[in-house]
Order: structure tokens, then C-alpha cells, then sequence
């Protein structure tokens, strides 16, 4: 492609322009809905905003047992796109919450989600991030989840645990402990380490391999770690166990390793309360 030719310092203003002249065009055209944010505001992962939505929100049903009465709390919710397909879906008393480290982010969830569908809330937590909140004042091992104990039947993160040091991802799980109702579920996505996936990983077919092993984490880049982050398998179902989780009989491989015919890219862990 023409833009691997392209130094470095040039693809990021190229892309920018090319995002704005799309948005504005779609604007003019008026094919844009209001519940889909521009181009160039989205920041989270790879993919179709709306059809990554819908994708999710069907797992969310059909594997997690999502339904419409009940609470969510969605960890690092970026700017909604897992938010936007539970407007039409979670009904009174169900209830959506969603926080994430990027301001702008939340601050287009909260003008354009949150005044049609009042049952959807978002705020900003001021955690350190050094691509996305270099400012924030908490670190992610010890930030406490803004909510009472016991308040939610459904916890969801995608691809937030994928990008996250241990120490963080065991802190995390501590507090998704803590914020669910007994015999709720936390819906979550790795990229999970077993001899299957080990030995896939070396194959041309698989999307990364993690190669480098990091203070109890496997990355696929020394250099910047937090690009992607595999767990072994053991080890998160040791870590779920400590906080009276359970996802016996509840993980759903993906095909980031090479597999076909999986539910989706990353595994799919689903754990619940005991």
C-alpha cells in the first residue's frame, strides 16, 4: 500500500486528514446516524464500529446470558460501541454504566447516548495511561470502581485485560468481585496460553506470537508491552478463584492463534460469582 511508503511522522496527519474529509462527507450526505461517532474521534480497536457492536452485543446474549432487566457495567467502554447496541435491548430496570480513561471519549457518550437513553451512564476514570491519559492521577492496581458493592448482575471488558500488566488485571478482578451481585457474570476477552494456543502461535496462520515472557505476562514487543498481553490459562483461573470466581466449563477460544470456526478474535472468559 502507498501508505507504508510514507515516513513515520507523516501517516498519523495523512490519516486524520483522510478521516475528516470522510466525516465531513458523510455530515453533508447525511449518512451518518447519531449514535455513531465520527471517524476521526474513534480511538478503540480494529473493525466496523457498528458491526463490532452488534457482534458483541449477541455474545453478551447468547454466551454471557445477558438480559434485558438487568445491570451492566462496562469497563473501558472507549467512546460506546458496545454501549450503542444495548440501547435498544436494556429495558427498565436494566441499567448500563461505562467508564474509561479517555475524556473525549465519554464526553461524546454523554452528549449523544445518555440524554436519548437515560438508563446509560458514563464517567471518566483518572487512571495513568501513557498512550491514552498521561495526566491521570491513578494507577490502574489500586483504582477503585466508582460503584457500591453488589451492584451489577453483568461485568463486561473487552480487549482491556489484553493490553494490561497482572498485577493490574489480579486488582481488576477484585473489584469486578466486588461490584457484582452473588451469581452474576463477568464477560471478559485474553489472549489465553494452553498447549493448544502455544503451539498454534508459531504457525503463519496465527495473528501474534508471544514470544517474550514479563514479569508473569507473555507480550509479542519488549519495546511496548502493553501493545498485547497473553496470560496463561492457569493463571487466570487462579486469579478468578481468589475473588470467588468461577469460569469452569465457561471459556470460548478465539481464532487470534490460527483457529477456525470460533465465536470471535480474542478468547472469551465467562465467569461468575459464587
Amino acid at each position: 500500500m502507498l501508505t507504508q511508503l510514507l515516513p513515520q511522522f507523516l501517516k498519523k496527519p495523512m490519516k486524520q486528514a483522510y478521516t475528516n474529509a470522510i466525516d465531513y462527507g458523510e455530515l453533508l450526505l447525511g449518512f451518518r446516524d447519531v449514535l455513531t461517532p465520527p471517524r476521526s474521534r474513534i480511538f478503540i480497536g480494529a473493525g466496523d464500529y457498528k458491526v463490532v457492536g452488534q457482534e458483541f452485543k449477541r455474545h453478551f446474549i447468547n454466551i454471557g446470558g445477558l438480559q434485558p432487566h438487568e445491570s451492566v457495567l462496562d469497563v473501558g467502554c472507549g467512546i460506546g460501541r458496545m454501549a450503542v447496541p444495548l440501547t435498544d435491548y436494556l429495558t427498565a430496570p436494566g441499567r448500563y454504566e461505562g467508564f474509561d480513561i479517555v475524556g473525549h471519549g465519554i464526553d461524546w457518550c454523554l452528549h449523544n447516548i445518555t440524554p436519548r437513553f437515560t438508563n446509560f451512564n458514563f464517567q471518566v476514570a483518572d487512571i495513568y495511561n501513557s498512550h491514552y491519559n498521561p495526566s491521570g492521577n491513578y494507577q490502574a492496581y489500586n483504582y477503585r470502581f466508582p460503584f457500591d458493592d453488589n451492584s451489577f448482575d453483568f461485568v463486561f471488558l473487552t480487549s482491556v485485560f489484553t493490553h494490561m500488566p497482572v498485577q493490574e488485571v489480579d486488582h481488576y478482578l477484585s473489584e469486578i468481585s466486588r461490584v457484582l451481585k452473588p451469581g452474576g457474570r463477568c464477560f471478559s476477552t485474553f489472549f489465553l496460553l494452553n498447549d493448544q494456543s502455544r503451539r498454534l502461535m508459531k504457525t503463519e496462520n496465527s495473528t501474534y506470537n508471544f514470544q517474550y515472557k514479563l514479569d508473569g505476562r507473555y507480550v509479542f514487543s519488549l519495546e511496548d508491552p502493553d501493545l498485547g498481553t497473553a496470560f496463561d490459562q492457569s493463571t487466570i483461573q487462579t486469579m478468578l478463584g481468589r475473588y470467588g470466581l468461577s469460569a469452569q466449563n465457561f471459556i470460548y477460544p478465539g481464532s487470534w492463534c490460527g483457529r477456525r470456526n470460533t465465536a470471535t478474535f480474542q478468547d472469551i472468559v465467562v465467569a461468575y460469582k459464587r
